[in-house]
């Protein structure tokens, strides 16, 4: 989910300092996922990774584990699962840009190769889809003919399930019974109906996929949906999109909506153990 042009935090306190006993023997993290998760801003020197920190990063900090985020900006689903798959901007992005980390193939073949090497992996999340819906726009745009555009939205969607379906099914045949987190989306503007729905629509097929994989779903959108709404609706002006010096907003988050996007992570962790203890509930297989 990015544009080259542009396109509870409350249980901070409640998680405070993870005991030194919970502290990570290794890489225990794995992050996959798009420009959300990788922390995209059109603001930042793409030159220098360092500079973008996603909701990976502040999980990690908060459970005091250390993650890999293998997060590729403009990756769509194809694309994660080969390199001659479908994409939006992740290809030219990693050919001009550093990553968080490096690799040669694709995000799939990576995660694969990492768990392998990593049995000790207690925690994966996964934020995308939406640049399959990006790269159905500018084909549509281009085109009644061109790429993906004559698929329709409801193929994009089936295609998206069944690729979301694909990457989750091989992270489990790899052998990795932990935990997996879905991250939903959030919307842009909780006020404009076409907004919610497309929202919705698109994290449909997320949920679809987690579900037949084992995978606990945190919901982007809700963990935005109070702030949002208490400023009319619109996630722009309350603070969760980054604003462009030129006016408007970008559709990537800022600090604020990004630690909403780690809270709801961590929240989520803690609800599905029965002491509500995310720590606990990680370190539990």
């Amino acid at each position: 989910m990015v544009t080259f042009a542009k396109s509870r935090l409350g249980f901070c306190e409640e998680v405070g300092a993870v005991p030194a006993s919970a502290a990570s023997d290794g890489h225990r993290y794995l992050a996959l996922g798009d420009s959300v998760p990788f922390g995209f801003s059109p603001l930042l020197n793409a030159n220098d990774a360092h500079d973008f920190v996603g909701y990976p990063e502040k999980v990690a900090q908060l459970l005091d584990i250390k993650d890999v985020n293998a997060t590729c900006p403009g990756e769509a689903t194809g694309g994660f699962l080969s390199l001659t798959g479908t994409d939006n901007v992740c290809r030219p992005y990693r050919a001009s840009f550093p990553l968080h980390v490096e690799y040669q193939g694709s995000q799939m073949s990576f995660a694969l190769r990492y768990l392998t090497g990593h049995r000790n992996t207690k925690l994966i999340t996964l934020t995308l889809g939406a640049n399959d819906f990006f790269r159905f726009q500018k084909d549509c745009a281009a085109g009644a003919n061109v790429g993906t555009c004559p698929l329709g939205l409801g193929g994009v969607f089936a295609t998206m399930r069944a690729n979301l379906t694909s990457i989750l099914s091989q992270i489990r045949a790899a052998g990795y019974d932990g935990l997996i987190v879905a991250v939903t989306y959030y919307s842009l503007s909780y006020s404009d109906p076409a907004s919610v729905g497309g929202a919705l629509a698109l994290n449909g097929q997320m949920i679809a996929a987690a579900a037949a994989n084992g995978a606990l779903v945190a919901s982007g959108f809700n963990a935005w949906q109070a702030t949002a709404l208490a400023a009319g609706g619109d996630s722009c002006a309350a603070g969760l999109l980054i604003a462009l010096p030129t006016g408007g907003c970008d559709v990537h988050p800022t600090p604020l909506g990004r630690n909403l996007l780690a809270g709801e992570v961590i929240s989520t962790i803690a609800a599905s153990c029965p002491a509500h203890d995310a720590v606990t509930c990680l370190n539990r297989g």
